[in-house]
């Protein structure tokens, strides 16, 4: 069988990734030279904690362990088991993280209620004030700047590779046949669509207008080195408002009775943070729902994060190296995991997993693979 996949990013190379292992040839296409999109903005964290329970959860644990033999193939991913902490200070925070731990998927997920000395004995850097912390050991993470290039690499030794970079696919020509932007036609046995935001041109054409994905708008940042090693992913509890294991009486509560800061609120914001390979620290996010969306990145998103963050760490932050912008493409009804989308012969999209991307990604693609019989 040969497979057409269109993007290059998180979603798309993983399902090269399916076709690949299961003996096909396949052809990826990518409009940049490299991905450059949502794949490379975000934390490269493997979230399960926060997922809501059923398939959502089902896909994020079929996926870490999908990438945990992943990285053990290809260590240039950087894939590494350090699960998360989310230190709480207030009672309602507490109640939360309570309830978390009540849930009957807790052991699933790897969900422990911390003392504050038991949550610094796992991360020695986490030298601030909390009561306790939600500890949930199937967290991961990954290299999301290089972690495309590690799995590109391994794909071309197959020698059942192609990968075709600065070409934008402009028609489907025929069954699981499309045409890019130089006049090559390129003709399989399956096309895959995984074009993350990219959801105009071409996209709109075969899906329609009435397409149930939306884009997302975030502000991330990165640090110089921290100078220690931060051996967790870190939360905080606003992360308990945008994540939907958390929902439930204790989560209303909170809601109810503590009021984020007036900049967290504005730009729906919660702190996920994560330490590279470098040293330094990955840390956001906003997000930013109404189009037209910002052209530029503004700087109380930056200092509220920066607060939060040295408040955990009981240090000043190290300096502050890069800020970007990303944007993603999200299901409209977010208990959806993923659309997935017959949109011509042969011809299929797979888009709008939102902030789940970079989790799912490698059980969303083994699902298509699994679908269309490759």
């Amino acid at each position: 069988m040969r497979v057409i996949v269109v993007g290059a990013g998180v979603v798309g190379t993983m399902h090269a990734w399916h076709a690949v292992s299961r003996g096909h040839e396949v052809v990826q296409i990518e409009r940049e030279s490299e991905a450059r999109g949502a794949s490379l903005r975000n934390f490269g964290q493997i979230w399960v904690s926060g997922r809501a329970g059923g398939e959502e959860l089902d896909t994020a644990l079929r996926a870490r362990e999908l990438w945990e033999g992943i990285g053990t193939r290809v260590p240039g991913l950087g894939f590494r088991p350090c699960g998360s902490l989310t230190p709480v200070r207030t009672d309602r925070e507490l109640a939360v993280a309570e309830a978390a731990v009540a849930r009957p998927d807790a052991a699933a997920r790897g969900y422990k209620l911390l003392t504050p000395a038991e949550a610094r004995a796992l991360n020695p850097a986490l030298r601030g004030a909390f009561t306790a912390a939600l500890w949930c050991e199937r967290d991961a993470a990954v290299e999301p700047r290089t972690a495309q290039l590690a799995l590109k690499a391994d794909l071309l030794a197959s020698g059942r590779y192609t990968y075709l970079g600065g070409r934008e696919v402009r028609e489907v020509t025929g069954p699981a046949a499309v045409r890019d932007d130089h006049g090559d036609t390129h003709r399989g046995d399956a096309v895959v669509l995984a074009t993350g935001a990219w959801l105009g041109g071409l996209v709109r054409e075969l899906a329609g207008p009435g397409l149930p994905v939306r884009r997302v708008r975030l502000q991330m940042m990165q640090t110089d080195p921290l100078g220690e090693p931060l051996t967790t992913s870190v939360a905080d509890a606003d992360s308990f408002r945008y994540y939907p294991a958390y929902r439930g009486p204790a989560l209303d509560a909170l809601n109810a009775g503590q009021a984020q800061t007036p900049t967290a609120a504005a730009h729906r914001m919660q702190l996920l943070m994560v330490q590279r390979a470098d040293g330094g620290l990955t840390i956001g996010d906003t997000h930013a729902y109404e189009h037209p969306f910002a052209f530029d990145t503004v700087e109380e998103p930056y200092e509220h994060l920066a607060a939060v963050v040295e408040s955990f760490l009981g240090r000043p932050l190290p300096r502050i190296r890069r800020r970007w912008a990303g944007v993603y493409a999200q299901c409209t009804d977010t208990a959806r995991v993923v659309h997935r989308q017959q949109v011509s012969d042969g011809v299929w999209l797979v888009t709008g997993p939102g902030g789940r991307g970079m989790t799912c990604s490698p059980a969303i693609a083994e699902t298509t693979a699994d679908e269309l019989g490759w």
